[in-house]
């Protein structure tokens, strides 16, 4: 039996230009080797599994290279890079921090860094996992760091450079390693796969870049594992199988159902995927994933953050067309407090159901929105109605139609009007034009400036004031409810109030209170004044010493007895 070598270390970069995804650092480097402009030490900083050991070795290799090539790579066969390529190079010293991190192991490389090399240039220190270092260990290590010997370069690496302190990372040059991207790694996983003589399918390839997470070393390590599973061949249902991934089509399954309003099909699409022995928690991270992508393909520039494959980009197109940037967004929403509060539930099952229900009911609840906004005599729709009354607004309204010739009455111009406001508000409300014109037509049919009486206001009063406190204005019905409203005459009311702030409160809901005043005594002509009423009562005494002069003018002889018993007022 051979010796099985990992894909991560058969096919490591041996040069700059074969490290994956790291393009920038690779020319900063090779620049500095050409123009002999390198520093004394470096930290390399980034994610797992992305190239900064790999970098840290080639940079190494190559400043000791005897023959450097004329893009400034390393020959491969002069004495110092062939001692370094079978592992035994002189020059070279690697540390671990993670399982050296004393002070007493930074002691002894400190002592080892004032030898030169024997063979090439510079002694090159590897200190891996630097973040591990001890407090003390990193003190002991600044001032070698800061002024080594002119043969002694240090390369530090580290996943989380936040842990370092400033003292170290002032002394550095500082690289950050970014994420590999999804097209590179499929890029590399291709050339592996043809090197392998291992057949793949495109689809299988992205499936384990995205499970990668951007990290090349765990993208190597899944091929390595799938190809031991099938060695022949890679097909997308192998990889998504054997890596418990769900398939795209559920996703598009579920959106589909929801979107119908089909919650039986929703219920029986979850339970198969349970079924299947998927987590539920993961399923709705996946479709909270799903929605976010299909949220990208609603607009044309950000479709390249969609790391997907031609086919399956035409498929989320194709379905973010069918669906309204609102439902997305509120979907998205709904699946997110899901996630978040998931963990706490204990049937999270049903929870998880209970979500799907809540978006396949999205735009259900738009639609009454519409309906109490517009049809059932709230505020806003009571304004709308308020407009189409035949008010001098309307006549000049009406004129202004006339002098159109693609219009033909002032109905249609109103209706015309009302669209464009409810487009300024981000709702479709096409199914309701036709009862809003139906509304213009029943109310432009009759003129509601029937008179009322006193009593007629004074019989309503009261529901009004009960309406206000259902409606959840309470401090405005309490007010309200204080004082009979004045009948003035030609249809103006005045309604009596205690201080500014009720004015205030008054004012917010003026309208809606017009209106409903309007309907009720079947009179557009209806108008509110307020009124304040100045308080003739003396005013509540707060503080000790207002209480005490209060009671002194009720009964003089109490400044007597204060007198007499030494009493301060203010106390």
């Amino acid at each position: 039996m051979t010796d099985f070598l990992v894909s991560a270390l058969k096919y490591r970069p041996s040069s700059f230009d074969e490290v994956v995804g790291q393009e920038a650092i690779s020319i900063t480097l090779k620049n500095a080797i050409k123009n002999n402009h390198l520093g004394q030490s470096f930290l390399f900083c980034g994610p797992r599994g992305v190239g900064k050991t790999s970098c840290a070795r080639i940079l190494a290799k190559t400043i000791n290279c005897e023959k450097l090539t004329s893009d400034c790579n390393a020959c491969n066969s002069c004495k110092s890079c062939t001692s370094f390529n079978n592992s035994n190079s002189f020059n070279i010293h690697e540390l671990d921090a993670a399982s050296n991190n004393g002070v007493d192991k930074i002691r002894d490389l400190i002592d080892q860094v004032r030898f030169a090399p024997q063979i090439g240039d510079f002694n090159v220190y590897i200190i891996d996992e630097v973040h591990m270092l001890s407090t003390n260990a990193f003190n002991a290590f600044l001032k070698t760091l800061e002024e080594p010997p002119k043969h002694a370069k240090f390369i530090l690496a580290t996943t989380e450079k936040h842990k370092i302190i400033p003292t170290i990372l002032s002394r550095c040059q500082i690289f950050d390693f970014k994420r590999i991207t999804v097209d590179d790694i499929i890029k590399h996983l291709t050339f592996i796969s043809k090197a392998e003589n291992v057949e793949v399918e495109l689809e299988a390839l992205h499936v384990i870049a995205e499970k990668s997470e951007g990290g090349l070393r765990d993208a190597l390590s899944i091929f390595d594992k799938l190809v031991s599973f099938s060695p022949d061949q890679l097909t997308y249902q192998t990889v998504i199988d054997h890596l418990r991934v769900l398939d795209h089509d559920y996703y598009f399954k579920i959106i589909e159902v929801c979107v119908a309003n089909d919650i039986s099909s929703i219920m029986l699409i979850f339970d198969e995927i349970l079924s299947r022995g998927f987590d539920a928690n993961n399923f709705i991270n996946g479709l909270a994933g799903h929605l976010r992508d299909l949220l990208v393909c609603k607009t044309e520039n950000a479709i390249k953050l969609l790391e997907k494959s031609e086919d399956l980009q035409k498929k989320y197109l194709k379905q973010a067309g069918e669906m309204k940037i609102s439902f997305l967004i509120e979907a998205l929403k709904l699946c997110n407090e899901c996630d978040i509060q998931y963990q706490n539930k204990t049937n999270g099952r049903l929870f998880i159901e209970l979500c799907l229900i809540r978006i396949s009911s999205i735009d259900k609840r738009e639609k009454e929105i519409i309906d109490k906004t517009f049809i059932s005599g709230t505020a806003t729709e009571k304004t709308n109605k308020h407009n189409f009354s035949k008010d001098s607004n309307i006549v000049e309204e009406e004129e202004a139609v006339k002098s159109q010739s693609t219009q033909n009455n002032s109905n249609s111009s109103l209706l015309s009007q009302t669209d464009n406001n409810l487009k300024s508000n981000t709702i479709s409300i096409s199914a309701t034009l036709t009862e809003i014109e139906n509304r213009v037509e029943a109310k432009n049919s009759k003129d509601r400036i029937n008179p009322f009486s006193e009593d007629d206001l004074y019989n309503y009063w009261p529901e009004l004031v009960k309406k206000l406190k259902n409606d959840g204005k309470i401090n405005l019905s309490i007010a309200l409810n204080n004082y009979k409203p004045n009948l003035l005459g030609n249809s103006q009311i005045e309604i009596s109030l205690d201080n500014i702030t009720q004015q205030e409160l008054f004012s917010q809901d003026k309208e809606y209170i017009t209106n409903l005043l309007q309907d009720y005594l079947n009179n557009d002509s209806i108008s509110i004044t307020t009124h304040i009423i100045k308080n003739t009562k003396d005013e509540i005494p707060f503080t000790t010493k207002d209480k005490y002069e209060k009671m002194q003018k009720e009964n003089p002889n109490l400044e007597k007895l204060a007198e007499k018993l030494n009493l301060d007022p203010d106390y």
